[in-house]
């Protein structure tokens, strides 16, 4: 699975004209769902999220975890995450995970996240959603889990 995890001080999701959900400041993570993945992944992933030091304190421009500053988390479910960018100018999605898995996994990745007490938001799987943000530093950050 992978996360892209983007520091925000402010997301929401619009699918249809109508705002389906929206944060303060938090993390807005998209998250893309691969063929192999499974349950384990998708609890990894949610712990690494929820644990990635990309917030200010005091002494170091990145050195705490949403946790540690009560953010919140928007999550949005992506393939085009998966996509297999290797040959030519088209993407492909040979690697993503058929809609069924990816939607399963993804919500208990969703799930993992509300555990820990945050409040978490989400998007519309499988919709055309527009997602609006103010990415606060710009702060984006990669994270695979295999």
């Amino acid at each position: 699975m992978r996360a892209l995890l983007q520091r925000v001080n402010s997301a929401s999701v619009t699918v249809g004209g109508h705002e389906i959900a929206a944060i303060g400041r938090g993390l807005l993570v998209l998250v893309g769902v691969f063929r192999d993945d499974d349950e384990t992944a998708a609890m990894r992933l949610a712990e690494r999220t929820l644990a990635a030091r990309i917030f200010p304190d005091d002494a170091k421009p990145m050195n705490r975890s949403v946790l540690e500053v009560d953010g919140a988390v928007l999550a949005v479910s992506q393939f085009t995450l998966a996509a297999d960018t290797s040959r030519g100018n088209r993407p492909g999605f040979g690697p993503a995970a058929p809609p069924e898995t990816a939607h399963r996994l993804y919500q208990h990745y969703v799930e993992v996240l509300r555990e820990s007490g945050r409040k978490v938001a989400v998007g519309e799987f499988g919709a055309d959603m527009q997602v609006a943000l103010v990415n606060d530093g710009p702060v984006t950050i990669l994270l695979d889990v295999p």
